[in-house]
């Protein structure tokens, strides 16, 4: 069953639902039975488990799932709050404006490339009106399990969206950014997502800044 043929089953479903219609027991998709089910040790197969992922409303809307993109062997792991429009539609990560500038800060102030890198989301799928924490909780199991899998030495977390919810933290996000933080013992470094600094040019120092903390925590490492 092709994408297109799921989402029209999906769509045809919903409609008759509207009119009461019951097709089976209530499924608790959120209950610990799901959260738990055991994902896979493998990162390619985990993509395809959550390609094939259909259990937040953003599968219902989504044209693209976004799952990750780099090296799976990086010390280093970058993540954002959901795929944007652009990347949503072609299926491809660092497009659009957002992704140009991401590419920038990553090659001209860590001097390597966007492939040296891993890069992933909080969700893997673009949100119609911006995410909740419910939806966000959902996908939290396979970014966890990422993580587990790519065993980065230093996360950044881009923007105070991902901030907030990997740290559980509703600190002045920006007094906390720059600093060196720690996520499940993983030390972990915040400053502004591409997206706000399009919006705010004027906080491009600050995050250029961060970004040379993050090249020297790096470095000191080697």
């Amino acid at each position: 069953m092709t994408k297109l043929v799921k989402n029209r089953v999906l769509k045809h479903l919903n409609y008759l639902k509207s009119f009461g219609y019951e097709y089976h027991e209530h499924l608790d998709f959120f209950s610990t039975n799901i959260k738990n089910v055991k994902l896979p040790n493998n990162i390619s197969d985990l993509g395809v488990s959550v390609n094939h992922c259909y259990l937040c409303e953003l599968s219902k809307c989504r044209k693209n799932v976004l799952f990750g993109y780099g090296n799976i062997n990086s010390d280093l792991m970058f993540i954002g709050d959901e795929p944007s429009n652009s990347e949503d539609e072609l299926g491809l990560h660092y497009v659009g404006k957002s992704g140009e500038l991401l590419i920038k800060m990553i090659e001209n102030v860590l001097n390597v490339t966007k492939e040296d890198v891993y890069f992933t989301t909080l969700v893997k799928c673009k949100s119609l009106n911006g995410l909740n924490n419910t939806i966000v909780d959902t996908c939290h199991d396979y970014l966890l399990k990422q993580i587990e899998l790519i065993k980065p030495k230093l996360i950044v977390a881009l923007g105070e969206k991902t901030y907030s919810y990997l740290l559980k933290n509703s600190d002045n996000f920006s007094q906390i950014r720059g600093k060196e933080l720690v996520f499940n013992t993983i030390p972990l470094i915040t400053t502004y997502s591409p997206t706000f600094l399009l919006r705010n040019p004027s906080f491009k120092k600050d995050a250029y800044y961060d970004m040379l903390k993050i090249k020297n925590y790096m470095e000191s490492l080697n």
